[in-house]
């Protein structure tokens, strides 16, 4: 890899860690995975005893300590396993669900829970989409009452990765149903097995197939007033700004998928013959390579740019926000090139590049769509 000024040599160090996991746990494992429809435990807690789980979590609890950029080498490497589904099963639990605790938790909730979700031995998921309320945050219907010493949650919520084998959930509801917009939502830590709280069918997918994906319901959900994760009212603040780095990770997914697909594409076309030669010696092909590879280069050094930016403290909604369309937008643009050099194979479901096709399609979508991206940017221009 090129010399960058936004690493240090423990990002390095990371990077060819993870890669070494990946071709010996993911790589040879995935297809599994996708049969079941879901992750292992037991990937998860080798992932925890590595010290992945806990990249960007307190020390105090097991965690490394360490900013967002060791959490963008993570989810560029993971990236790169071909298998999407697997790579969302752990971003989820790492940078999507389990900062929520890490951010607006007291001592007590981060002591009781933390260590065990860094090792890997509780699964953690975010509930925050509803049918009706998907980028549209402030739109969500789930309600929490407060009865006594107790919050009393109704409601449901769709499309939760880690949904059906997770274990404990941070979910969103409105508290003050009389609040305008944003306002008046808070987060509930809710374990599974809590009554009233049941997992409803697991969602069958275009694409993350080895990710499992689940309706919630919640009918009379009892959990303890000290379960209410950081201020009431004041959920709607926590999940827009743990949004940032959802769609860091996000983009460096796709940046990972990206390169990833163009380096089997150049293996294939290499090694396929067409019109007396390889196909890799037609201009066309090489030109269409050529600048796919500069695209994923510019897409790659601005992720490096944002999380950077982010870890010196800076706000940078915008850029976030920009990456987070840019680079999911061009991630399914080299999909969309790789199938098409890979020819009729590319469209058979044996080939790699066909499942990959498929996973990246969602990145444009989860954790913020393109067009709402596209919207806070021009909010700030």
């Amino acid at each position: 890899m090129l010399p960058t000024p936004y690493f240090l040599e423990e990002h390095h160090m990371l990077r060819e860690q993870v890669r070494r996991f990946v071709e010996k746990e993911i790589v040879p494992n995935g297809d599994a995975w996708e049969q079941a429809g879901c992750v292992p435990r037991e990937l998860m807690l080798k992932m925890g005893e590595l010290g992945f789980l806990g990249l960007t979590h307190d020390t105090d609890y097991g965690g490394s300590g360490m900013d967002v950029r060791a959490a963008t080498v993570l989810a560029e490497e993971l990236g790169r396993c071909t298998y999407a589904g697997v790579t969302i099963t752990a971003l989820v639990h790492t940078n999507m669900a389990s900062p929520h605790l890490a951010l607006a938790g007291s001592p007590e909730q981060k002591q009781k829970y933390l260590p065990d979700i860094i090792q890997g031995k509780k699964i953690t998921a975010v509930c925050v989409t509803e049918p009706a309320a998907g980028s549209d945050v402030a739109g969500i219907k789930t309600r929490a009452v407060r009865d006594g010493d107790d919050w009393v949650i109704n409601g449901s919520k769709i499309f939760i990765t880690n949904g059906v084998h997770g274990d404990i959930y941070f979910v969103a509801a409105k508290t003050d149903p009389n609040a305008k917009g944003s306002r008046g939502i808070s987060m509930f830590i809710v374990e599974k097995g809590t009554p009233g709280f049941t997992i409803g069918r697991s969602l069958k997918k275009h694409g993350w197939r080895s990710s499992d994906t689940a309706e919630l319901f919640f009918e009379d959900v009892r959990v303890p007033a000290e379960n209410l994760l950081g201020e009431e009212n004041k959920g709607f603040y926590a999940v827009m700004k743990n949004f940032q780095h959802e769609r860091i990770m996000l983009a460096a997914m796709g940046v990972g998928e990206a390169q990833k697909a163009l380096d089997l594409t150049i293996e294939n076309v290499k090694q396929r013959q067409a019109f007396g030669g390889a196909l890799f010696d037609k201009d066309v092909v090489r030109l269409k390579l050529a600048q796919a590879q500069t695209k994923v280069d510019v897409a790659r050094n601005y992720l490096y740019y944002v999380a950077w930016l982010d870890a010196q403290g800076s706000d940078c909604i915008k850029e976030v926000s920009g990456l987070k369309a840019w680079a999911c937008e061009l991630t399914n643009e080299v999909m969309y090139d790789c199938v098409q050099l890979h020819g009729g194979m590319g469209f058979m479901a044996e080939s790699v590049i066909e499942r990959m096709y498929r996973d990246a399609r969602v990145l444009t979508i989860g954790g913020g769509a393109t067009e709402v991206m596209y919207g806070e940017v021009a909010k700030r221009l």
